[in-house]
């Protein structure tokens, strides 16, 4: 059950009231029954010490008859009673009671302090009267100075009671007069405090739900003043920062509307939390929120690639094709929450451009290589005619490039092979030391004519592996092609050694060297590091492309090092079985 402030502060206000007011009350009642007592016990024994004279004058004169008479006449209208005790504690006289009736004295605590020359007092039961008294014994002297005897006043305790009981009942109602009082200023100061309290939490209700123009003012001029100021403050900062956030919100939505690309947000169960209209025109589908991805996106491609983000907490890229159309998805591991953003880039249209350029490659590529074909014969006819010089000099130029112009042919009919999805390998056992020593062949004449050394180091016990001998000497034909293009002098090293459940080939020579900024792209198409030497060397920027296709097409691995004035090192590593 809740209870409210108001009722805490007025509870405890009142706690303490009323137990401030009781232990006051048992005090005041203490001291006042304590004070009334010690009041009557001195007035009994001034009245005492007034007898004394005269009881101490009869009883030395043996009057004791006189001496009862006088208790008698005395006690009564003082409203006291009055004995007087020998020293063997027999009672002489009684103001209440006949002395011969009553019992010896002398054990008495009052009587026995007093036998000894001291004033004794004591509270306690009377048998004799049977009420509880205050008594106060005054030792009489006789003439020789010795204790004569004892006077004993007593006043009955009932009457100290009543005095008392009437006491309290003045002090009790005003205690309830002061306590009403107090009650009711702790009620309104309970209320001064809690007011402001209970409208501070209602404006918090109101900016909870959205209303941040709630002020909230107060009379007081305390801590309760800077809270409400406060409180006004922080709603204006908040509205501020709620329309800018709006504002901005909006202009992220109106931006991923506007994005042609698909956009899906999926939460770590792979719940869609966020979709723009684009997906949505894409899947047919209005509502995906809440929803699993692959109840709506049943591509096992798609599914492959959030597997693998989510797996590896990276990014991944990965072309999927999905209702006759061809889409790049670009998937983001987000961290926090373990999100992922996936999105969908149509590129169908480039997709098409490209195969359209690519049949257009080949087709130019096969109409081009008859005619080259052609004329590279009658070049080699005219070679052996007897021309002049001028006429020699022309027909090497063409020859030159025509060559140049068939290799780039070939070049572009062996890329748009290897790029083909449906391109295959014909696999066999390949003995890759003996395919080497076979492709070194090919170049004894342009090791020769340039001076440069070639070392073969193979280990020994190399196991075959499973590829393409013709795609594979293709490879290795462009690596020692460049590596001796580029190299002046020096040596060109190949390794091969065992790796794994792999071969790795190690093509390593002391060339120009490529700089650090080129090596990522050395492998793309046409790529050239520096143009003016591949004209003059002949190179058409396809070699190491098509270098990098087999490598794939094998499930194998390329890596380069190089660095300018130093060399070139290629390791390729081919498994066993791809």
């Amino acid at each position: 059950m809740k209870r409210s402030i108001f009722l805490k502060i007025a509870g405890g206000y009142a706690a303490v009231i009323l137990i401030l007011v009781f232990l006051i009350l048992i005090f005041s009642f203490r001291t006042l029954k304590d004070f009334y007592i010690e009041t009557s016990a001195n007035n009994l024994k001034n009245l005492g010490l007034v007898l004394s004279p005269e009881v101490s004058r009869l009883l030395n004169n043996g009057r004791t008859n006189e001496l009862d008479g006088l208790a008698k006449s005395v006690g009564p209208k003082i409203n006291i009673r009055i004995t007087v005790i020998d020293p063997d504690g027999r009672v002489l006289a009684d103001s209440e009671k006949s002395p011969e009736t009553m019992e010896n004295h002398s054990t008495r605590p009052e009587i026995f302090d007093a036998m000894r020359g001291k004033i004794g007092e004591s509270i306690r039961f009377s048998t004799t009267v049977e009420q509880d008294m205050l008594y106060i014994a005054i030792p009489l002297t006789d003439e020789n100075a010795g204790t004569a005897g004892v006077l004993r006043l007593s006043l009955f305790l009932k009457d100290i009671n009543s005095l008392i009981t009437n006491l309290k009942t003045k002090v009790l109602q005003i205690a309830f007069i002061i306590t009403a009082f107090f009650m009711l200023m702790a009620l309104l100061l309970s209320r001064t405090l809690s007011k402001p309290i209970r409208d501070l939490a209602s404006a918090a209700r109101n900016v909870a739900q959205g209303n941040f123009g709630m002020k909230i003012f107060t009379k007081n001029r305390d801590e309760l003043k800077e809270l409400a100021d406060s409180f006004n403050y922080m709603t204006t900062q908040i509205k501020k920062y709620f329309e800018e956030l709006s504002r901005q919100k909006e202009e992220v939505d109106t931006i991923i509307s506007s994005i042609q690309e698909g956009l899906l947000l999926l939460d770590s169960q792979g719940k869609i939390i966020f979709c723009n209209d684009s997906i949505k025109g894409l899947l047919k589908v209005d509502n995906l929120t809440e929803k699993p991805y692959w109840q709506i996106i049943r591509i096992p491609e798609l599914n492959e690639l959030i597997k693998s983000v989510r797996a590896e907490k990276k990014n991944f890229t990965n072309k999927i094709e999905f209702d006759e159309k061809t889409f790049l998805c670009s998937a983001t591991f987000l961290n926090p929450g373990e999100r992922i953003v996936i999105v969908f880039n149509n590129i169908t249209g480039i997709k098409h451009l490209e195969r359209i350029k690519k049949d257009l490659v080949i087709n130019v590529s096969h109409e081009l290589k008859t005619p080259l074909t052609a004329i590279k014969g009658f070049i080699e006819t005219l070679e052996g005619e007897n021309l002049g010089s001028n006429s020699r000099h022309y027909v090497d130029t063409i020859k030159t490039h025509v060559d140049r112009l068939i290799n780039i042919v070939q070049d572009l009919l062996a890329i748009s092979e290897l790029e083909d999805r449906g391109a295959r390998l014909e696999l066999v056992n390949v003995n890759l030391k003996s395919l080497l020593e076979n492709t070194l062949k090919i170049f004894d004449q342009k090791v020769n004519e340039k001076g440069l050394r070639v070392t073969l180091i193979a280990e020994n016990n190399l196991p075959e592996i499973k590829g393409d001998s013709y795609r594979l000497e293709q490879m290795l034909i462009n690596l020692i092609d460049n590596a001796i293009k580029y190299s002046e002098k020096g040596e060109i090293r190949i390794s091969l050694q065992h790796h794994g459940k792999g071969v790795e080939i190690e093509i390593r020579d002391t060339g120009i060297g490529i700089p650090r900024e080129h090596i990522p792209l050395i492998f793309e198409r046409f790529y050239v590091v520096d143009k003016s030497r591949s004209r003059k060397l002949g190179g058409t920027g396809l070699g190491l492309s098509i270098v990098k296709h087999i490598v794939l097409l094998h499930n194998g691995e390329i890596n380069v090092e190089s660095a300018p004035g130093v060399g070139t090192k290629f390791t390729i590593t081919l498994p066993l079985n791809p």
